[in-house]
């Protein structure tokens, strides 16, 4: 093997840990979660939950994969599955899923720091933030861990003081001039407002929230001691995310009626002014920076690392599989910066079109690699050629099950009238991937 160009394995389990959460805590919980709480008001949290056990089983079927599999990552356990034609489908349906989740996130981070400085043009502060993330990219695998792992932790501590600030004024150990915040959770129309089908209504927002967090399965191939550190990993990780976004949820309802949410500002920055907090704004604005910047830098990982594994198995440009002497797959890197900047232009033009047609890719083409990660497993495992140490329970009936269940999530998205453009725009480019696929690998597996 060329060691010049391969990966290096310097991740920690606290860079691994970190670093999907920097993808999965994002504009989803901080501005994201006002409209799911108003499509199906307190009841949304059971959304959270449900979306959360699916994704348990999803990690744990990437965790056995790996430790049977070490030196694989999520789409070389598609291709052992399925073969080439699948996981070139499934490696640049992530890439481009990554792509749209990025430029959401960097023009979206300009947005932000134009409260500040509002004289400078979106596209400036966009392409300084995209600059800034290029740079961190460039550093050796074991420094981006280090920079990622301060960057979410940033954002997962202001989550926590959040929590902490709206416990206390929701049995009253810090004065307010209310002092019913329970009722809230059953008045207003009750715990499900709309209704309890309204919590798959909001399941679309809660996939592209919860997106980022199969991330762990491309850090396979730069971790140390795969073996012993995943399941750990993977099992504190999903408790986080889900206490992450399920007590912060329960907070805002508690504290304010689900229907009197505004969507001008963020639910946590109506919440922090109720403590008193004087900049409360500026705080939340310094805090939806760095969470957006995060889950863009953890993207561009994802991304670039993506393309490499692509390019390495010979479903890519070959180029995309040259690595730097830091560890960077360079020209992966160069061909993601040159997109964000074309989709940073964009979105300058016609900001409102693009977000509507991005906003639906992830959700839905989340689910797709999901479902694609659950089968793997459920095929691979018949003929593993080692007995792993940590095992997916219920095997083969709960795989099956998330599978069937995810595949169900990705038909209401198609049949949903509000997604109808987006949709459309991710079944062309599935189209267009499946016949590339049939092309490309018509005499192989």
């Amino acid at each position: 093997m060329d060691t010049k160009n391969t990966l290096q394995r310097k991740l920690l389990p606290r860079h691994i840990s970190l670093m999907a959460m920097g993808g999965a805590i994002g504009t989803g919980i901080f501005k994201g979660s006002a409209e799911t709480v108003s499509l199906a008001g307190p009841g949304v949290v059971v959304t959270y939950l449900f979306a959360g056990l699916l994704l348990l089983v999803v990690m744990a079927s990437i965790a056995e994969m790996a430790i049977v599999y070490p030196n694989t990552n999520m789409k070389g356990f598609i291709q052992k599955a399925f073969g080439n034609k699948m996981s070139f489908i499934i490696g640049w349906l992530y890439c481009i899923l990554w792509l749209a989740v990025c430029i959401i996130e960097v023009v979206v981070a300009g947005s932000f720091l134009q409260y500040w400085l509002p004289s400078i043009p979106l596209w400036l502060l966009s392409l300084c933030c995209t600059v800034l993330l290029i740079g961190v990219n460039m550093m050796n695998v074991k420094n981006y861990g280090e920079f990622e792992f301060w960057f979410a932790g940033i954002k997962i501590g202001m989550i926590i003081v959040f929590i902490i600030l709206g416990a206390f004024i929701l049995f009253g150990i810090i004065p307010s001039d209310q002092t019913n915040y329970l009722e809230n959770y059953v008045t207003h129309g009750g715990f499900f407002p709309n209704g309890w089908t309204s919590i798959f209504a909001a399941l679309l927002i809660v996939m592209f929230s919860y997106g980022g967090s199969e991330l762990i399965g491309v850090t396979v191939t730069e971790a140390k001691d795969v073996e012993h550190v995943l399941p750990k990993v993977i099992k504190s990780f999903i408790f986080r995310i889900i206490l992450f976004y399920t007590l912060p949820i329960l907070i805002i309802c508690g504290l304010i009626p689900w229907n009197e949410l505004g969507d001008q500002s963020s639910p946590f920055v109506q919440v922090l002014s109720m403590t008193g907090l004087q900049g409360a704004d500026h705080v939340m604005n310094f805090i939806l920076i760095i969470a957006v910047l995060s889950a863009a830098n953890s993207g561009i990982y994802g991304c670039t690392r993506m393309m490499y594994s692509l390019s390495a198995e010979g479903e890519g440009p070959k180029a995309f599989a040259k690595v730097s002497k830091n560890g960077v797959p360079i020209y992966s890197l160069i061909a993601m910066s040159i997109v964000l900047l074309l989709g940073s232009m964009i979105a300058f033009v016609a900001q409102n079109q693009v977000f509507t047609i991005l906003m639906a890719f992830p959700g839905f083409i989340v689910s797709i690699v999901w479902v694609s990660i659950c089968l793997a497993q459920i095929k691979l495992r018949k003929t593993y050629p080692c007995e792993p140490s940590f095992k997916l329970w219920g095997y083969p009936y709960l795989p099956a099950l998330t599978a069937v269940l995810l595949s169900f999530i990705c038909l209401t998205f198609v049949l949903n009238e509000e997604n109808r453009v987006s949709i459309i725009a991710c079944i062309v480019i599935i189209a267009v991937l499946i016949i590339i696929a049939l092309f490309k690998f018509n005499n192989k597996k």
